[in-house]
């Protein structure tokens, strides 16, 4: 079925429920995966170049933190896990990209990520992802983590 699952991730609760849900596909079927994180460049247009510098270390920190809870989550479950951070303007063309790229069969991501205007932000790269992907995408919407592949 599959042999490599991709799953995006922000670090958001729901975004952690998709990787929960990624990795447990991952093991019920005998996949790999790559946990992947996009971040959005900083434009300096309007800022001074020490701001740049300070939110590139503020993502780069954020998302580090989050894909290496993707890698402990994966480990624990001793599925294969692939780790890649991506800066990109276009966050759903990076997560189509990245899983053409490694050849991965499937893209399991959240429903949407953050709350407030971030929310809407992020729920319309998911939708983007569904609307151009080539590539199979599930998408995780909020649910007990008890649900998840109760055999696996």
């Amino acid at each position: 079925m599959y042999k490599h699952v991709l799953i995006p991730t922000d670090g958001s609760d729901l975004s952690q429920q998709a990787v929960e849900h990624g990795i447990a596909l991952a093991k019920a079927v005998g996949a790999k995966t790559t946990v992947l994180s996009v971040t959005e460049p900083f434009y300096i247009s309007a800022f001074e170049p020490r701001m740049v510098e300070q939110y590139k270390k503020h993502v780069a920190a954020l998302a580090t933190k989050h894909l290496d809870d993707a890698k402990n989550a994966a480990g624990a479950s001793n599925v294969a896990c692939e780790l890649v951070r991506i800066e990109h303007q276009h966050p759903y063309q990076a997560i189509i990209d990245a899983a053409q790229a490694r050849e991965c069969d499937v893209i399991v991501m959240a429903s949407h990520g953050r709350s407030g205007i971030s929310a809407i932000v992020l729920g319309s790269e998911t939708m983007k992802v569904l609307t151009h992907s080539p590539i199979p995408v599930v998408v995780v919407r909020g649910q007990k983590r008890s649900d998840y592949f109760a055999a696996s």
